[in-house]
């Protein structure tokens, strides 16, 4: 097993609309984390937005090693993209190829990207950048062991330093249970790192996903904003790391609000609130008040009233 060049091996996943700035400074508050990647920057757009207003940008110097994930498509010029990350301090750049989005699929991007423009693309930002260079990806299309190792051979080939492969095929939905074990025939065929993603919301799953996929890493999505927390469980059970005092489900919600009205413009903060609650509200038998309440809310003040409300019920 190659360790990746990040320790723990725990990585946040690039999720629009979660993966912002004051996700990633509640789960380093926690602990546990080694890595961080963006939301999804559109290589056209990235050159022109500014970090410090733009939510996709905004980013404190805690927030380290920090990953900015791409997407492309045909006929868009990659360097302009390139020199703004270098200006922005990237970590490393991370290349979507996994996200089978409709959007995507109208520039052809993502999962949905012609293996010749992969091929183009993935060597254009190789010799444009020494930064680390990771890609993330699905199974593909069907089950094909051959294309699948071949595709991950070729990307490797090309000079990528780190693979992510989400265990399940490009049009399939989340409550489809994961292929750990194919992501291990990724494994088994690089040399170079491979994270894990798919499925993990919990130390077991975490275990499970390790044994049967061989990955030097873990990719965490969802389950980390339901359980912000978890990695820091995950580098305690797993890689030996020292247990972490938190504070009560009430204290970490709030202190995400908090992150949020510190981080972002008021505009920008009840959108990413009510997207963060509708997983976070997962914890509760009755969860489904605490999203509703929230959902419904006009105001951040508003929803944290309603919140705070079920909170009282829940924990009194």
């Amino acid at each position: 097993m190659i360790s990746p060049f990040f320790s723990p091996p725990l990585a946040l996943a690039p999720m629009v609309g979660l993966s912002h700035s004051a996700l990633r400074l509640l789960v380093l508050e926690l602990g546990g984390i080694g890595l961080f990647f963006s939301e999804m920057l559109s290589v056209g757009k990235l050159p022109i937005e500014n970090e410090h207003i733009s939510p996709y940008l905004s980013r404190t110097p805690e927030e380290s090693p920090l990953f900015y994930q791409i997407f492309t498509g045909p006929g868009q010029d990659l360097l302009p993209a390139i020199e703004r990350l270098h200006s922005l301090n990237a970590q490393g750049i991370d290349l979507n190829l996994g996200c089978p989005a409709p959007a995507l699929r109208k520039i052809g991007a993502g999962s949905f990207m012609a293996h010749n423009l992969v091929l183009e693309t993935v060597r254009n930002i190789r010799a444009a950048t020494t930064l680390p260079l990771s890609v993330k990806i699905r199974l593909g299309k069907t089950l094909d062991e051959k294309s699948l190792v071949s595709f991950c051979q070729m990307l490797e080939s090309e000079g990528v330093d780190m693979l992510t492969v989400h265990g399940r095929l490009n049009g399939e939905k989340f409550c489809r249970k994961p292929r750990w074990d194919w992501i291990g025939k990724v494994k088994s065929n690089v040399t170079i790192p491979v994270l894990a993603n798919g499925g993990i919301f919990s130390v077991e799953d975490a275990k499970r996903c390790l044994e049967q996929s061989g990955a030097d890493g873990l990719m965490l999505g969802r389950g980390a904003v339901v359980r912000p927390w978890l990695f820091a469980d995950i580098a305690h059970a797993l890689y030996g790391a020292a247990s972490v005092e938190r504070g009560s489900l009430s204290d970490i919600y709030f202190r995400f609000v908090t992150l949020l009205e510190e981080r972002f413009q008021p505009e920008r903060r009840l959108g990413r609130l009510k997207q963060f609650t509708h997983y976070y509200a997962e914890n509760f038998a009755f969860g489904h008040h605490l999203a509703s309440g929230v959902q419904n809310a006009q105001t951040v003040k508003d929803a944290s009233d309603s919140a705070m409300e079920f909170f009282q019920k829940t924990e009194t």
